[in-house]
């Protein structure tokens, strides 16, 4: 069942787009996730299958991405689905350079999970016929005004070595490297980013 919409200006002039929270078993979601793990298919090929990679993207519960811990939030234009991402409550451990952190006295706990509340970001997404229309961008401003909104004062994601746009996409909106983006090319596991919401 879809919920709490929100109506905003679309990126093109006469564009209305409808931001939408929506419950991961919508039949609204699946181009969202069937793109992602095409996308991800073409990049990765030689590590996983699309199949794999879709049925890896199901590997959370759906009640990660819901209220009250989580969200799922889809771009709609004329009712079709054009961008979209989530988040869920972080509480496993996590990559990346800890020493690049903000406040790294009060990101983690021994065991490398967060020690504040967390939001991880997931599953960000742009249908390619829509892309560099500011879509993405405003997806993640949507995740994060609800995150805050929710009580997290912190958000954490990774995305993956061959995702050159993604990583400026997190730098750009001020997401912190937990990595040296110097070195990023020889790195092959997950890039790690940060962004405090409510520092300490």
């Amino acid at each position: 069942m879809s919920t709490a919409t929100r109506r905003t200006a679309g990126v093109n002039p006469g564009d209305e787009l409808d931001v939408r929270e929506v419950h991961l078993d919508d039949p609204l979601v699946r181009p969202l996730l069937e793109d992602l793990a095409h996308e991800y298919a073409t990049r990765y090929s030689d590590q996983l299958t699309e199949d794999e990679l879709l049925r890896e993207m199901s590997e959370y519960p759906a009640e990660d991405f819901a209220a009250p811990h989580g969200r799922l939030l889809l771009v709609l234009a004329a009712g079709v689905p054009v961008a979209g991402g989530a988040y869920r409550r972080r509480t496993e451990p996590e990559l990346g350079d800890l020493a690049r952190s903000a406040h790294p006295e009060a990101a983690r706990t021994e065991d490398g999970s967060p020690a504040v509340p967390t939001a991880e970001l997931k599953r960000i997404w742009t249908h390619n016929a829509h892309r560099r229309r500011g879509l993405a961008r405003l997806v993640l401003t949507e995740l994060e005004r609800r995150a805050g909104q929710n009580g997290y004062e912190r958000i954490y994601l990774t995305t993956g070595p061959r995702q050159p746009e993604a990583a400026g996409l997190y730098l750009s909106a001020g997401y912190a490297p937990l990595y040296d983006p110097a070195v990023q090319a020889e790195r092959p596991g997950p890039l790690a980013f940060e962004k405090w919401l409510c520092p300490r």
